[in-house]
């Protein structure tokens, strides 16, 4: 049931203020019409998470992972209205919402798993030493905590995997953070089916029901009044460069400042070497332009820079993505005003002195679509205006023809902060490959060989982060197990008596969790 209400805890409101969802495909106004929640609204959602803290944050591994299971499973049993309201609030097709759907189950899933194994707790046990000279060691006990309530702000591109029950918030309730969901006004019923779904996840399990509230709005002053209350202790993010570093403002200029976790802006670099372009530069053309041109290049992994030695070869390599581009069809994308930030960004490129647009894709009869765009210039003039590394978020791309490899190193070190970096490569180049590495790492979160980055694995090793402005704090990921990190703290604890101690801490380990002792690791009992 979809009736445009903000839940704030186990509480069912409507506001006054109203907003509605436009289908993009159309650029009709969907039905029914949404509260819009006020400062009041977020008021009252953070004092109930805050109460919620102490309680959610002590429950068991056990009871937390099957609360996360309970979520997964109640998502699946929305069934296809979920589906089809997102294929009409974001123009995505079916198959990708059913893949995506998939993901929010499986992240959701694994932080269930992970929660169970309680290595995220690093319960560490440093015994008293009163005999030690010269001075004896006190009783030492160290683990990870919830920080306390945490704000999440669903993201345009993903209504599912980045927004109410996505990464964030997956990886957030794991920790034991209770959360408040700012929802995308993009796809506001999307978002309400979901939370619907948290929200009777949350009474199944008997926890207090300030676990989990859903604040939709269209609003900024929203979402700023929810970073500035506060209760709230982190807050994640996925969007803009300027909707991220607004919110990082509020959360620093806070009494008490608190860490925002935003990944915001990836151009993605995409580096042909020599061996492998002259070998299968007309076959990387095509996946290139494919990659590029997937979900109308709406992904935060899209590969909007290519870098190559200039010659025949990347002629070659230009001509083919130019047979690729020009047969690639308009894909609707996900609002009216991405749309427009997209127009306005390949219009600008195309206009810029020192860049030849190479091809345009072909042009549809629709409203909101993105038509493909491939350009390129030369290494003296991207390093000469930074404005060229921007992202412009939609299927556009940007090739620079390089002299060598050595003034390909000089473009990277150029760059700021990005997601990814791909690799394009055969044995041959692996020496020079080895000494651009270096430089790639230094200014990357991932760095992938002979594939393209619009692809993400949830997993234990994969790290979606990097250097700013890609995110605001390149040492974590909004994606795989490692983001549980962000929402926890360690806490030491000297010479405490037995009955003070959290339950991983305790004599006989009560939780069976794998525990350091004196500084060497031990297995879990379980």
């Amino acid at each position: 049931m979809i009736d445009g209400a903000m839940l704030i805890g186990s509480d069912e409101r409507q506001a006054t203020a109203r907003f509605s969802a436009i289908d993009p495909a159309s650029g009709e106004t969907l039905t029914p019409d949404f509260s819009s929640a006020d400062a009041g609204a977020v008021a009252d959602a953070c004092a109930l998470a805050d109460a919620a803290f102490p309680v959610y944050s002590a429950t068991t591994p056990e009871d937390r992972a099957a609360f996360l299971e309970g979520i997964a499973d109640q998502i699946v049993a929305i069934g296809d209205d979920l589906i089809v309201r997102a294929m009409s609030e974001s123009g995505l097709p079916r198959a990708r919402l059913e893949g995506e759907r998939g993901r929010t189950v499986g992240q959701l899933k694994l932080f269930a798993q992970v929660v169970r194994q309680g290595d995220w707790l690093d319960a560490t046990i440093d015994p008293a030493l009163p005999d030690r000279a010269p001075l004896p060691r006190p009783d030492l006990r160290r683990v990870n905590l919830a920080i306390g309530p945490v704000a999440v702000f669903g993201a345009s591109n993903f209504p599912l995997a980045f927004s109410v029950a996505g990464g964030d918030t997956a990886s957030a309730l794991a920790a034991g953070c209770p959360v408040v969901v700012k929802g995308h006004p993009a796809h506001p019923g999307t978002g309400e089916l979901v939370a619907r779904a948290i929200a009777k996840a949350v009474a199944n399990a008997g926890l207090p029901a300030g676990t989990f509230s859903y604040l939709p709005g269209e609003t900024n002053d929203l979402g700023g009044a929810l970073v500035a209350d506060p209760r709230i202790q982190a807050v994640g993010f996925t969007g803009s460069r300027g909707g991220g570093l607004a919110l990082v403002r509020i959360a620093a200029e806070r009494e008490q400042p608190i860490p925002v976790y935003a990944e915001m802006s990836s151009i993605n670099p995409v580096i042909l070497f020599p061996a492998a372009l002259e070998a299968r530069g007309e076959a990387m053309a095509t996946a290139f332009v494919q990659s590029l041109t997937m979900g109308a290049g709406q992904f935060c992994t899209n590969p909007g820079l290519v870098l190559a030695i200039d010659g025949p070869a990347l002629d070659a390599f230009i001509a083919a993505a130019t047979t690729a581009m020009t047969g690639s069809q308009p894909a609707v994308m996900l609002s009216p005003g991405i749309h427009a930030s997209f127009e306005q960004g390949v219009d600008a490129l195309a206009a810029h002195q020192s860049v030849k647009t190479v091809a345009r894709g072909c042009v549809g009869d629709g409203v909101n679509q993105a038509v493909g765009a491939l350009f390129q210039t030369d290494a003296t003039s991207f390093l000469a205006d930074r404005a060229l590394g921007h992202e412009v978020f939609g299927s556009s791309s940007i090739v620079v023809r390089c002299a060598d490899m050595a003034e390909i190193a000089s473009v990277i070190a150029s760059l700021e902060g990005q997601l990814t970096a791909t690799l394009q490569m055969d044995a041959a180049d692996e020496a020079d490959a080895a000494h651009l590495v270096p430089v790639i790492a230094r200014r990357v979160g991932r760095i992938l060989a002979n594939g393209w980055p619009t692809g993400v694995e949830v997993s234990h090793a994969m790290v979606h982060g990097g250097p700013f402005p890609a995110t605001s704090d390149g040492r974590t990921t909004s994606v795989g197990t490692l983001a549980i990190y962000r929402f926890l703290r360690p806490v030491c604890f000297q010479n405490l008596a037995p009955s003070l101690l959290p339950a991983a801490l305790g004599d006989g380990n009560p939780w069976g969790v794998a525990r350091r002792m004196d500084g060497t690791r031990e297995v879990s009992p379980r």
